[in-house]
């Protein structure tokens, strides 16, 4: 268990130093940030505008203005909007984790290697998510500074509920965009591939709704937008933490089974 632990280790910091070494990491650390604090100031400013309207259509007819929690929805519409953004970001992390190592001619040494396939997959994929969750931290810095002041008070519990299951889904779709990656050469092919194949498991849900019935349950259980949604509203369903973990531990084990496939071609 040490020696698995510490291969892990080592292709978790050789792939983290790959991250933050690659001029194209930081031009989308760039962009996701300034999307991200552009959808943050849009979602604050709709939700106070709709705020304004309610309490002043109420004051024109007299009726009691009803409760606008402006910071709650704000998070809500703000970490929607995230997780679109990320069907587009993601894919580009995850696009290289084992295309480039194709293209370079090391994946057959590593497919060879005494480094166990789970190990190296495992590694690659706390590498990606490590950088993906330095992205995201900024972003609760200045939902800190925006909510400081709201009446009522947000509940810290949310927000960090919100960006764990932003966390949650962030690594689901990298483990699946590893498994892709690692059945191409082409770091283009892969992105696109997975950006398909997650937009298909995020439009489960409208799918559940055409089906219906029995079939319909089972759908929506797939959908990652209901299980991402569950958690933003600041509810803990164990049924979405056991799914997400499910993609997670999906996208590993096919990755370790392209890889070995692999190995015994090479043997």
């Amino acid at each position: 268990m040490g020696v698995i632990i510490s291969n892990i280790l080592a292709i978790y910091r050789k792939e983290l130093q790959g991250y933050f070494a690659s001029p194209l990491a930081y031009i989308v650390a760039g962009a996701f940030w300034f999307l991200a604090g552009l959808f943050f100031l849009t979602a604050l400013q709709s939700e106070s505008d709709r705020a304004l309207d309610i309490y002043f259509q109420g004051q024109q007819i007299g009726a009691p203005v009803p409760p606008v929690d402006v910071a709650y929805n704000t998070l809500q519409s703000f970490l929607g909007a995230m997780f679109f953004l990320s069907l587009f970001i993601l894919p580009i992390l995850s696009m290289g984790l084992y295309s480039e190592e194709r293209k370079r001619g090391t994946l057959e040494l590593l497919a060879t290697s005494p480094v166990t396939n789970w190990a190296v997959a495992v590694g690659k994929l706390l590498g990606v998510l490590t950088f993906f969750i330095t992205m995201v931290v900024p972003l609760l810095a200045y939902e800190a500074i925006a909510f400081n002041a709201s009446s009522p008070p947000l509940p810290p519990a949310v927000p960090l509920l919100g960006h764990a299951a932003l966390i949650l889904v962030a690594a689901a779709i990298l483990s699946l965009g590893m498994f892709i990656s690692s059945l191409t050469e082409s770091t283009i092919l892969a992105a696109i591939l997975t950006f398909v194949l997650i937009l298909c498991f995020s439009l489960i849900e409208l799918l559940a709704k055409l089906t219906g019935g029995v079939l319909g349950e089972a759908w929506n259980h797939l959908s990652l937008v209901k299980h991402y949604n569950t958690l933003v509203q600041g509810v803990v369903d164990t049924s979405s933490l056991i799914m997400f973990a499910s993609y997670i531990i999906l996208g590993v084990f096919l990755t370790a089974q392209s890889i070995d496939a692999l190995r015994y071609q090479r043997s």
